[in-house]
């Protein structure tokens, strides 16, 4: 008899550079092209979100080259694509402006700070292997807090596209105050913005192979170089060539303890937009990846990036696109982008000093437009459904109510605000549909007991009442649960029979609750039992109550057999 091949053992991922395991030397070709598009996609947009910080443009490059090459060597993904974006940049400038007051030198110091204290607090979050804190931020916060950022950015970036001064502080604000300077526009700048924004836009829909952002970039350089226009038109003016200083920014040590609280908003945005967007890759490629190597590779990214001069980095889902449709294999692309990064500080960043704020502020608004995603909140409003109203009320439309109190705290609140007080709204509506949960009678159809509700044709067993808890039993619903069952015991009711199967778990609160409600119902002539519970529940159930065992049945059948024939003996304890 020939014994079976032995299982192949588990293939341990390497600390470093773990996502080249299994490189093959085919997939060289398709990371260099797909280097080569990122990098198209990246340097115009590296400039528009070091804009959104508050930084020189450079600063943008500065960041994108050692935090490509940090995530390839700590991340887990092959196809993300880390450097500055709109959020984190945007959470930076929230974060820093109030602080530095008004100095320019101070500024764009604790900016870097905020890096180096982000990549701190992923390093240690991702050794304490705190990657399961992402499950914490709901698809629809973090959506309508990307919609509220999205609008937040597009209103900042406007009085650059239009001409004026702008101003304003919050989202309504500044919109009001845009609305009465639209007197004092400026042709040209106005031309030249939206002109930009309409290239990128055609090009998107019509050229997709074209880098549209770089093409509106270059054609606007060519326009101020060709027409003159550098005394007509806001630019962005001299950047130093060569790469940027390394170290520590400072040595102020009070600095590094005063951004560290903001860090971890910082880290936790980043970690939650990089990670959704590592992930939806990973789906399509057929791998897995590590939340907490994600942990790693965002805190090394940002770490590098401060020490190296940089700005706040996380995962960009547009750029992962660009990476993954160009037809990238590994995080080759990335480093393959990084080089070239470092050619353009060397030798092209003086091409760029023509770049007018008009086309600068176009990018910047294309690029984030498509993240306000009316669709997406649509389709959250129509989750809903009659029964769900019946049962929760308002609640029954909570991912929507979510995503609107993230977006709007976002717009009134600012950046960070706006997402605790999303994430807080979501777990008030979690906690608020969990503690009423609902209790439905059940009917026997065909060998099984189903909701009696939608199955009206079925009659129920008059004198015993069978019911299904669709939650846990815990001390938030305990009370709400004892009502709801109480409010079925009619007259002729012997039994009461609480279907387990659906109930998961359970704790002291609730437990004692059961004891509670079997001593009611005696006192009515009413017999109360279990049936068919989950073995954690029945163990808390025991313990909080001794005499449990003879109210334990192993099905429900069993239990109403108890009052119509000679009662089967009960589960042995």
């Amino acid at each position: 008899m020939t014994a079976a091949p032995a299982a192949p053992a588990a293939t341990k991922t390497p600390l470093f550079f773990g996502s080249f395991q299994g490189y093959r030397r085919t997939n060289i070709r398709p990371d260099v092209i797909a280097g080569l598009t990122v990098w198209a996609v990246l340097v115009p947009e590296a400039f528009a979100y070091a804009t959104i910080a508050g930084v020189p443009p450079v600063v943008g490059l500065y960041a994108a080259v050692p935090a490509l090459i940090a995530y390839a060597a700590f991340g887990s993904s092959r196809h993300l694509v880390v450097g500055p974006m709109s959020a984190t940049a945007a959470l930076s400038a929230a974060t820093i402006a109030p602080l530095a007051g008004g100095d320019t030198s101070t500024y764009i110091v604790m900016t870097t700070v905020l890096a180096i204290m982000t990549g701190v607090a992923g390093i240690l979050a991702g050794l304490l292997r705190l990657g399961f804190l992402a499950a914490f931020i709901s698809e629809p916060v973090l959506k309508g807090f990307i919609v509220g950022l999205a609008l937040t950015i597009i209103i900042g970036q406007v009085p650059h596209l239009l001409g004026v001064d702008g101003g304003g502080e919050g989202f309504f604000s500044r919109v009001a105050t845009i609305l009465g300077q639209l007197g004092q526009l400026s042709p040209l700048t106005c031309a030249v913005g939206i002109g930009a924004l309409v290239l990128v836009f055609a090009l998107k829909k019509w050229a997709p192979v074209v880098p549209a952002s770089l093409a509106a970039v270059v054609v606007g350089i060519v326009l101020v170089n060709a027409l003159q226009w550098e005394d007509r038109l806001d630019i962005v003016g001299h950047i130093d060539p060569g790469l940027p200083s390394l170290g520590l920014p400072t040595d102020d040590w009070s600095m590094y303890g005063q951004l560290a609280a903001p860090a971890l908003g910082v880290l936790l945005v980043g970690f939650a937009e990089g990670l959704g967007a590592a992930k939806t890759y990973a789906a399509k490629a057929g791998y897995d990846v590590d939340a907490n190597r994600e942990l790693l590779g965002l805190g090394a990214a940002n770490a590098a990036s401060g020490l190296a001069s940089g700005m706040v980095v996380n995962g960009s889902l547009s750029k992962t696109a660009v990476n993954g449709s160009a037809g990238a294999k590994s995080q080759l692309s990335g480093l393959v982008v990084a080089v070239l990064c470092v050619v353009t500080l060397l030798v092209l960043t003086p091409l760029f000093e023509s770049l007018p704020d008009a086309v600068l502020a176009a990018v910047v608004i294309a690029a984030v437009i498509e993240l306000v995603d009316v669709k997406s909140l649509a389709r959250l409003y129509r989750v809903w459904s009659a029964r769900l109203a019946g049962s929760y009320g308002v609640a029954a439309r909570a991912d929507f109510i979510a995503a609107v109190v993230a977006m709007i705290g976002v717009l009134v609140l600012d950046t960070l605000p706006g997402l605790v007080v999303g994430i807080i709204c979501s777990l008030v509506l979690l906690l608020y549909r969990a503690s009423r949960a609902k209790v439905r009678r059940l009917t026997r159809v065909g060998g099984l007991w189903l909701d009696a509700a939608r199955h009206p044709d079925s009659p129920t067993v008059p004198d015993v009442v069978v019911v299904r808890v669709e939650s846990g039993l815990f001390f938030a619903n305990s009370d709400h649960v004892k009502e709801e069952i109480l409010a079925l015991v009619t007259p002729e009711v012997r039994l009461v029979v609480l279907d387990g199967q659906t109930t998961p778990f359970t704790d002291v609160t609730a437990a004692t609750m059961l004891a509670e409600l079997a001593t009611t119902l005696e006192r009515s002539g009413v017999d109360f039992a279990v049936a068919g519970d989950i073995g954690p529940v029945r163990d808390v159930v025991r313990e909080v109550s001794p005499d449990a065992a003879e109210r334990l049945f192993t099905s429900v059948d069993d239990a109403v057999a108890s009052v119509h024939s000679s009662p089967p003996d009960p589960r042995p304890s």
